[in-house]
């Protein structure tokens, strides 16, 4: 079995090249497959009366610094990742060359703006997609919207963070994908272990993570990247065993 593990950064790099560099290296040491961005307009999610707009718009993922950080990666040996939330952003990743797309959660709500237009613009790249519905969403349409891409479903439940207690393993071994939300590292190991006795060939683990002094608005709900290594090594493993 083949397990991708993408950090998920979110937040975490506060916006700043250096720190994101940082990360990344560390993720890299760490044993991860991808690192995953997002990439957001504050205005189209958020209202600048928001008490944290400060914070919000210092984490935005402008193209310029998107491609920063797709080269820094690259010259790493990591996959840069990204959900992306408006039409233009999909356009400037295909400019990059991205090898897949992430749909987060509340994009399968429909209510963002631009959610439909953003999901038809990474259908047309043909690419694979990786898809979250943690918050619910319409399965038939998006499996209509990406009938031409591979697609591959993560079980999520959008509560940060989640309670252990509160996964249907019954349910989450329906998916191929765990976008893991509970503290620790238990829960994508379960989900390995799991996916391995039904014999997948492919699964992957997205799990928030940050450097040890981070203070991303991520960070309280994030591993850090000695959480990650050991998660990774504990994968690894399991990867190789014979049940």
């Amino acid at each position: 079995m083949k397990t991708t593990i993408a950090a998920e950064i979110g937040s975490n790099w506060e916006g700043s090249i250096s720190i994101a560099k940082k990360i990344i290296l560390e993720c890299k040491k760490a044993g991860a497959d991808a690192v995953k961005f997002q990439m957001w307009r504050a205005k189209d999610l958020y209202s600048e009366d928001h008490p944290n707009w400060n914070v919000i718009k210092k984490s935005e993922l402008t193209f310029k610094k998107a491609d920063k950080i797709k080269k820094i990666s690259d010259d790493i040996g990591i996959e840069f990742m990204c959900s992306v939330f408006y039409p233009e952003g999909v356009e400037f990743l295909e400019s990059l060359n991205v090898k897949r797309y992430k749909v987060a959660s509340r994009t399968c709500l429909f209510k963002d703006p631009y959610s439909l237009e953003t999901l038809k613009s990474k259908a047309i790249t043909k690419k694979p997609i990786i898809i979250s519905m943690g918050m619910g969403g319409n399965k038939k349409k998006i499996d209509k919207i990406f009938s031409k891409n591979k697609t591959l479903f993560c079980y999520c439940i959008s509560e940060y963070p989640l309670e252990f207690n509160k996964i249907n393993w019954n349910q989450a071994t329906k998916f191929d994908g765990f976008s893991d939300h509970t503290e620790g590292i238990t829960a994508p190991i379960l989900f390995t272990i799991l996916k391995k006795q039904q014999n997948t060939k492919q699964i992957l683990i997205e799990k928030h993570t940050k450097l040890s002094n981070s203070k991303g608005p991520d960070a309280s709900t994030s591993i850090d990247t000695k959480q990650l290594s050991e998660l990774v090594s504990h994968i690894r493993i399991l990867e190789k065993a014979k049940f």
